[in-house]
């Protein structure tokens, strides 16, 4: 697929085809896309568990409970490291930033694949890292179901370019 297609096709899934699995092709390039973002410095301060196991998404699906993420045949984890990002001048985390960086290099690969995901932040973070068992400095920032949206998308309507942008020159 066309990159430019693929940006205008990709959206929030929230509905997916519990049957139809993942192929493992799919999940290495979607693996090797996160692979590739960049980050401050390079650091990469992210990991990413891509959760299969039904007991453990179901112990996510507590912390966010939306009956259509347990659909999705996996539920992706993505997690920053606050120890090992590059730091802004006055000193703040710039993790945040790097893992959503990632993040969208994941979710678009998921579409380049026809696969579904929904950008989920929605949850206590103190909660999900409890499942998770996820200790500091590492904390999980956001998840996305993973899968085969069980609907069509809904078109959206954007803002119009001249309120987004201002071109100085």
């Amino acid at each position: 697929m066309d990159f430019y297609d693929v940006l205008k096709q990709r959206r929030s899934f929230r509905g997916f085809d519990s049957n139809r699995m993942i192929p493992d092709a799919s999940l290495q390039r979607i693996m090797q896309a996160v692979q590739c973002a960049p980050s401050a410095c390079n650091r990469q301060p992210w990991r990413f568990e891509i959760v299969f196991n039904n007991e453990l998404k179901q112990a996510i699906g507590q912390c966010y409970p939306k009956s259509w993420l347990l659909e999705a045949p996996a539920i992706v984890v993505a997690m920053a490291d606050y120890s090992s990002c590059w730091t802004r001048l006055e000193g703040t985390p710039a993790a945040e930033i790097d893992l959503g960086i990632a993040m969208e290099h994941l979710v678009l690969a998921a579409a380049a694949e026809g696969l579904g995901t929904c950008w989920i932040c929605a949850f206590e973070k103190a909660r999900m890292n409890e499942v998770m068992q996820v200790n500091a400095p590492w904390s999980v920032e956001a998840i996305t179901p993973l899968g085969y949206s069980n609907s069509e998308p809904r078109d959206l309507q954007y803002k119009p370019i001249d309120q987004i942008f201002k071109v100085v020159r």
